[in-house]
């Protein structure tokens, strides 16, 4: 097989692709394995065709070249899925791709589209694969991460073994349940989706500055109560994690339930030592690694970067600290808004 012929063959796959004709897709992949010295019996089994089948589409194109593969429309009515074969195809899509064979982590409509010709025989065009699938109860999402590193056993232990632990506890001290993390907040600032015509990308300034304004925070699963310290000063340390902790002790009398992730200056042994110290005030709960799902306050960082933040101009590191500053402020006030974004452990409390 010539280059010049390769070439229009790869073309016509590309467009078999793209209008989702599996059948000319087929077609073309058995020309290239029989040129690559492949048997008849060898890519039947592969492709699951019949011998007969290649043989006419290697006539065809020798006949008539790449018009000789285009497939004629079927007679009568398309075959269609039946409920037992869509609760399987549900089944395997809920599995993940993978599990079936294919690559990727995630499903796209092409292959699912052939997906259900593998396995069902049924061949829909791929632009339907959309509306089938909302029909059976799925919807288009974006993806999201997940750590490889979660360890789904000490994940299930804290939501029912830690949790009601930690419930106990406060009731018994008469205790606050605080939930701790930081963030960071960057000068040359942070962009999201806004409205503007169509071929008209909307801009923001930006100083181009790299330096960024950091922020302890601790929120009350109880009361809402919101506590916060700025630190403009170099990165975030043991030294700095423990003067921010030592001014919430000084604001309250009440025993302190840590809730903290395993951020190395977090567990570090100058942080044990004051831990140690402290221990009359202080207990402490390491979250599971890379759980941060399981820790409202990233919640709340998100809620203030998204309306107080994004899409804003800092032409001066003082201008970006003080709306930052204001942020925490307004924040500290929505108490309500704040013990909103503990639904998730107080449906866990209510099982108990």
């Amino acid at each position: 097989m010539g280059n010049a012929t390769k070439a229009k063959l790869q073309d016509a796959l590309q467009t078999g692709h793209r209008a989702g004709d599996l059948r000319m897709v087929k077609r073309i992949l058995a020309l290239f394995n029989v040129a690559d010295g492949f048997s008849y019996s060898v890519i039947g089994s592969n492709l699951r065709v019949t011998e007969e089948s290649i043989r006419q589409w290697v006539v065809a194109f020798l006949l008539k070249g790449v018009s000789g593969l285009k497939s004629k429309k079927p007679s009568g009515r398309p075959p269609k899925l039946t409920k037992t074969q869509k609760k399987e195809l549900e089944k395997i899509i809920i599995d993940g791709p993978a599990k079936a064979g294919f690559p990727g982590a995630c499903w796209r409509s092409p292959m699912v589209q052939c997906l259900i010709y593998q396995r069902f025989g049924v061949e829909y065009n791929v632009f339907y694969i959309s509306q089938l699938l909302k029909n059976m109860g799925f919807s288009y999402q974006k993806a999201k991460f997940v750590a490889d590193h979660k360890d789904p056993e000490k994940r299930k232990v804290w939501v029912e073994q830690t949790w009601s632990e930690i419930l106990r506890l406060a009731d018994q001290k008469n205790a606050f349940i605080l939930f701790g993390d930081e963030a960071s907040f960057p000068q040359w600032g942070s962009l999201t989706y806004t409205w503007a015509k169509r071929g008209q990308q909307p801009v923001v300034q930006t100083s181009g500055t790299r330096r960024a304004y950091k922020v302890f925070g601790l929120i009350d699963y109880f009361s809402g109560r919101f506590f916060c310290k700025g630190h403009d000063k170099g990165r975030l340390n043991s030294e700095s994690y423990e003067a921010f902790l030592t001014e919430v002790l000084s604001r309250t009398r009440s025993h302190i339930i840590l809730i903290q992730d395993g951020a190395r200056y977090h567990t570090s042994k100058a942080m044990q030592k004051f831990f140690e110290r402290k221990a009359s005030r202080i207990t402490v709960y390491n979250l599971p690694s890379y759980s941060p799902d399981y820790n409202p306050i990233e919640k709340l960082w998100k809620k203030i970067k998204e309306k107080e933040i994004h899409l804003h101009y800092f032409p001066t590191f003082d201008s970006l600290k003080n709306k930052v500053q204001e942020a925490l402020l307004h924040f500290q006030d929505m108490k309500n808004e704040i013990l909103s974004l503990f639904n998730f452990y107080a449906e866990l409390a209510a099982e108990l």
